[in-house]
Parts: structure tokens; sequence; C-alpha cells
């Protein structure tokens, strides 16, 4: 009698199908939204996940000027930053950030939660943020991604 042998899949790079997904980011609390899209971006939603490899898809977030903060943490975050000269440190407050550059405030909750590796950076290239309500993939035909 044959013996039938369980296989484990592995997914291949160039052998993964990636679709499009798009998030308005309207009234969305800044971490929950984070997680959802990290877990997009990794391919952790899908059944053929594998580590080693971006089985991830694409993410279009629109108004991310309009994502919320919960508490008291729009007075209190702080974004650290260092030109790499001596003294080059500086901590930029929320507010600020949010004022002239709102979607990096989504952009680096997300690269936190992603690996810190080569392939967690391919990953981020991924993600695509809008402050405004428009963006131009719509020619990729985006899914709407429930979070």
């Amino acid at each position: 009698m044959a013996k039938s042998r369980q296989r484990t899949y592995v997914a291949r790079t160039g052998m993964v199908d990636q679709a499009w997904f798009h998030v308005d980011a309207t009234d969305k609390i800044l971490g929950r939204l984070a997680t959802k899209i990290a877990t997009v971006l990794m391919g952790k939603h899908k059944p053929t996940y594998t580590p080693h490899v971006d089985t991830g898809d694409y993410v279009v977030v629109t108004n991310a000027q309009k994502v919320r903060l919960t508490g008291n943490k729009a007075q209190t975050m702080i974004y650290p930053r260092y030109s790499y000269y001596p003294g080059g440190y500086t901590e930029v407050p929320y507010a600020r950030v949010m004022e002239r550059h709102p979607d990096r405030i989504l952009r680096e909750a997300v690269r936190r939660m992603l690996p810190k590796n080569a392939l967690g950076r391919h990953m981020l290239m991924k993600l695509k943020v809008y402050a405004a309500d428009t963006h131009p993939h719509t020619a990729q035909e985006p899914a709407a991604l429930a979070c």
C-alpha cells in the first residue's frame, strides 16, 4: 500500500499573486489601522504566507490626514530625528509632522511593525499613502480593505 506524504507549501519569489487594496483612513485609529496594513503588506492574511518571501499585497491609503489618535497622544507623541552630525538629534512633535507631512505619520507606524531587514524595506515600498482623497492607482482597481 502506497503512503501519501503531506507536503508543506513554500512560496517562491515571482510565483505570488499580489492584489491591490484601498483603505480610507478617515476617523480610523492610527495603531489599529497600521497593524491591519502591516499584516496585508507581509502577507499574513493569506494561507500561503512564507516568512522569507514577499507574499504580501499592495495597499493604497487615502485621507491620511484624517487619522486620529486616542487619549493624550496628540499632545505627547514625538518623532525623533537624527541628522548623523554631532548634536544633530531633534525631536519633532506630532502636531508639526501632521501639519507638514501627514502621510509620514501612518508610514512610520507601519514601518515599525514590519521586519527590520531588506525584505521589510521592500514590503514598505508597496504602501502608497496620500493625505487627500484621490490617488493615481485607479488603473490597478484596488479592492476595499475592511478595517
